[in-house]
């Protein structure tokens, strides 16, 4: 191996290149038609939305970590990667970076500028990633915008319309005012915003019949007054019942509205007399539907009042209001205004506070099959188990079925055109797709309904998780086989996938928007385990932002530490809970690789090319005792990553490295090789150094593929089918290796600890007294079960005479010192104390039991507390482990 410290920067660079120039890890496509040798990882596409941020790495991380990990388990793994570059993300991303609007070109043009500019985003991002050495099949990257992944997201919207899954209807629909398009309820979050209640009067149309002329009504949000339709009260509201039946006027629009009862209405909120507005929130959509109430919108599609607001249309809602209120106030409607925190519902990407406006939109009807929807879910495994519960209250709290429709310009197009003259919906044929209603003709020369021979393009176009569920169906190669007139798949072992790893925060986008498609689309449930990653942190585990200037670059990170390092940090998750990004974290990572280096280098001295061949019962005690606990180490690591559980894998392994193998053994191994030529040393050094590279593999990817090559390549079949790069002329990569099989190695582990412990005493007693450590110890006495190893510890520490001992050595408990309590002792014995401090000193005091006698006074228990300390009262000198006592006799 090269002298001289680890260099990563070259070494990373250079693996990151080979594995690229080889596909090393690339799916064997063809070679693999079993799904249970296929494993299939359904990858995140990552919105095209800006550059690579540090969770991109800490998430990509993770799923790397199970790929390198399963194709060492013999399985060939299909990890693919994709861009989600057809929604509002990108959108927005080309009218920034162009200075531009996307209602002033027509889509197709507007959506070619979106393609470039996501290009150059998707070539930086690939670099970047590729930078990071992820062990992701380039060959398989799709994008969602391309014309193959359009065919299939127009071929999922055709297949559910034939199922009767799908809808077109003019009702309410959620709206973000400054995106101008429908979103879905998966789109939304609360989020807690400063506000005003109002307490508004209100007449009583016939005050006579009511016995009252006026009522309050408490409300945020007085803009919608222009579009007040009823008035509700509570059937068991008795102070209130006699305006049940009567009319109420709307304050400043004069318009009457009916008073009605309705158990939704919440008595212990305002004066528990509502006022339903087409639409304020989910309630006035349940009352329009439930009492047929008439249809009045006072906000538009872009925020701003419409001709129902009179004299205030024009104005933004938010100003509308302000207006709104002052006209209250000056005519005397306005009883009272005091400032409010609450909850807003908020579009997710922009932090606008969302309207309810009625359009015409397409629905995936999911409402009906939320219990198929959940019980798929419980037959996912689930990495941590806990995250099932978020996809179950999801699915517990849904209120509306999924919209798809989206008034925008990137984006996939819904294959459909309307006849002019009946509205019929013509579909495209499956064979001809993908299409563009906009520039396409429909199939049809007439209306199959009523004759008619013009038609009307839809112009919207796909939300964007209505292309991005499919992933699992893009990736298996989902099609319609025009021929057999049925759907295939191009790769079927790869579906289901076997492992979906995602973040928390998208698991009612994604994840279960991926179930319902390709459930509803196959009848099955699209992946076998699902993997949970939470997001990262600062250091001061505050979500990164950047307007809090707490963002981490991923280049900033790798230009200080190395790749392998970051690995390290990432894997030390608990899997599901967010990270704190730390940089003692990749430091600590640094170390170990440093030290994996360095022992490596040490091995390399101490064994020959090719190791000597030993069987198992010529190996020494300690050989033996090491290599059966590397079996059980290798098993537990194995458990451990096939669980997820990274962190325990990770910090047993190093703990296993750094401690047993390179600060016990390797010292010990070192020596014995240098005075005695053991070939039993040399043997297990090399294949406990072999078997490490194997278990660190999957973390730090790139220290272990250097030294592999350095020292083992070409010395086994690398794990992997026919054909492979070995065979083709290319490298033996450590990742194509066999995870370690158990050498079978039997050994007493309690013995084997302890006998560890005491050679390790036995070190540190010579290094404290500057003794060599090959120095002759004439006898050393052990108390504790070192049985069949006695051999090595006379050998390895030069002991002439070793005891092994019955009893345990004559230990005398001393009293070192005695604390005095002072809160309790100072207003107890005032003016005494020094007498007591000064008998304790000069030894002149007497314990009794759990009392001190001292300077004629009587201490109790919770006055003081004694120091004790175990004195070795034979000949020798006495070492304390663990495990063992240890007498010294030099």
């Amino acid at each position: 191996m090269p002298s001289g410290p680890y260099d990563a920067d070259a070494v990373e660079e250079k693996w990151q290149e080979r594995w690229l120039d080889e596909d090393t890890y690339a799916y064997r496509e063809g070679e693999v038609d079993d799904p249970n040798t296929a494993f299939a990882i359904d990858t995140p596409p990552p919105t095209v939305s800006g550059s690579l941020h540090w969770g991109h790495v800490y998430g990509t991380v993770l799923q790397d970590i199970v790929a390198r990990f399963t194709r060492m388990q013999g399985e060939e793994v299909f990890y693919p990667f994709g861009y989600d570059d057809n929604g509002i993300a990108s959108e927005r991303l080309t009218e920034r970076e162009l200075d531009i609007r996307h209602q002033d070109f027509e889509r197709r043009e507007f959506q070619q500028k979106c393609r470039e500019v996501c290009a150059e985003f998707e070539e930086e991002f690939t670099e970047n990633m590729q930078s990071f050495g992820f062990s992701i099949d380039w060959n398989n990257t799709y994008r969602t915008i391309e014309p193959r992944v359009q065919r299939i997201s127009q071929l999922s919207f055709i297949d559910l319309y034939e199922q009767g899954k799908e809808y077109r209807k003019r009702a309410p629909a959620i709206w973000c005012p400054e995106c101008e398009t429908a979103i879905s309820q998966v789109e939304t979050e609360d989020d807690e915003q400063d506000s005003h209640f109002h307490d508004i009067s209100f007449d009583v149309v016939d005050a006579e019949a009511a016995g009252q002329e006026e009522f309050t009504i408490s409300t945020t949000r007085p803009e919608l007054l222009p579009a007040c339709v009823a008035v509700f009260v509570h059937p068991d509201d008795d102070e209130n019942q006699n305006l049940v039946g009567e009319q109420a006027r709307i304050p400043l629009f004069g318009h009457e509205v009916p008073i009605i009862a309705d158990d939704r209405v919440d008595m212990e909120t305002g004066s528990g007399i509502v006022m339903s507005c087409t639409f304020g929130d989910q309630t006035d959509i349940e009352w329009y539907q439930a009492h047929d109430l008439d249809l009045r919108v006072a906000i538009d599609e872009s925020g701003h009042m419409t001709e129902v607001a009179d004299e205030y249309e024009g104005m933004s809602s938010a100003d509308a209001r302000e207006a709104i209120v002052a006209d209250l106030d000056e005519t005397g409607a306005l009883l009272d205004r005091w400032p409010i925190t609450h909850t807003v519902n908020v579009h997710e990407r922009c932090g606008t506070g969302v309207e309810f406006l009625v359009a015409d939109q397409w629905y995936v009807e999911m409402l009906d099959s939320t219990d198929e929807y959940l019980e798929a879910g419980r037959e996912m495994d689930w990495y941590p188990e806990k995250m099932f519960s978020r996809y179950k209250h999801w699915i517990e709290g849904l209120q509306w079925d999924w919209c798809i429709s989206r008034q925008r310009s990137s984006g996939i197009p819904f294959p459909v055109w309307y006849c002019e003259h009946c509205d019929e919906a013509v579909m495209a044929e499956k064979a001809d797709l993908p299409v563009d209603p906009l520039s396409d003709d429909p199939p049809v020369d007439a209306c199959p309904e009523c004759g008619h021979d013009e038609f009307v393009p839809e112009d919207d176009v796909f939300d964007t998780w209505a292309t991005s569920s499919l992933t699992p169906l893009i990736n298996a190669g989902w099609d319609w086989d025009e021929d057999a007139g049925e759907f295939t798949m191009e790769n079927p072992e790869l579906f289901p996938m076997d492992l979906r790893p995602q973040g928390h925060d998208i698991i009612s986008f994604w994840l279960f928007h991926t179930v319902v498609k390709c459930y509803e689309h196959t009848g099955e449930v699209p992946f076998d385990s699902v993997m949970i990653n939470g997001m990262v942190l600062d250091e001061n585990r505050k979500k990164m932002s950047k307007s809090k200037g707490n963002v981490v670059s991923p280049q900033e990170v790798k230009a200080q530490f190395p790749v392998d390092a970051a690995r390290f940090w990432a894997a030390g998750s608990s899997i599901g809970d967010d990270l704190p990004y730390q940089e003692k974290g990749l430091r600590a990572g640094e170390k170990l690789l440093q030290k994996l280096w360095n022992a490596s280098k040490l091995v390399d001295s101490l064994t020959p090319e090719t190791p000597p061949e030993i069987d198992d019962e010529e190996l020494s005690a300690l050989d033996r005792w090491l290599l059966a606990e590397l079996d059980a180490e290798a098993e537990f690591v194995r458990e451990k990553l096939a669980n997820r559980e990274f962190s325990k894998a990770r910090d047993s392994l190093r703990s296993f490295f750094w401690g047993t193998f390179c600060d016990d053994y390797l010292e010990i191994a070192k020596q014995r090789v240098r005075e005695e030529d053991d070939a039993s040393a040399q043997y297990t050094l090399a294949v406990a150094h072999r078997r490490f590279l194997k278990l660190f593999a999957p973390v730090l990817a790139h220290i272990t593929e250097e030294i592999w090559q350095e020292l083992y390549a070409g010395t086994e079949a690398p794990r992997a089918p026919a054909g492979d790069a070995a065979a083709d002329g290319g490298f033996e990569s450590i990742h194509r290796t066999a995870w370690p099989e158990p050498t079978g190695i039997e050994a007493d582990h309690a013995a084997g600890e302890t006998a560890m412990a005491v050679v390790g005493a036995l070190r540190r007693y010579k290094s404290e007294r500057q003794l060599p450590l090959n120095a002759e110890l004439d006898t050393v006495a052990v108390y504790g079960d070192v049985d069949g190893f006695e051999h090595d510890i006379r050998n390895v520490m030069h002991v002439g005479t070793l005891e092994t001992l019955d009893e345990e050595p004559e230990i005398e408990s001393v009293v070192t010192g005695i604390d005095l309590d002072y809160s309790v002792v100072g207003p107890e014995y005032g003016g005494d104390v020094p007498d007591i401090e000064a008998g304790i000193e000069s030894g002149e005091y007497e314990i009794e039991g759990d009392r001190l006698l001292v300077a004629g006074h009587e201490l109790t228990a919770e006055e003081f507390t004694i120091e004790r300390e175990r004195q070795f009262t034979g000949e020798g000198e006495m070492l304390e482990t663990d495990d063992a006592l240890v007498v010294v006799r030099a």
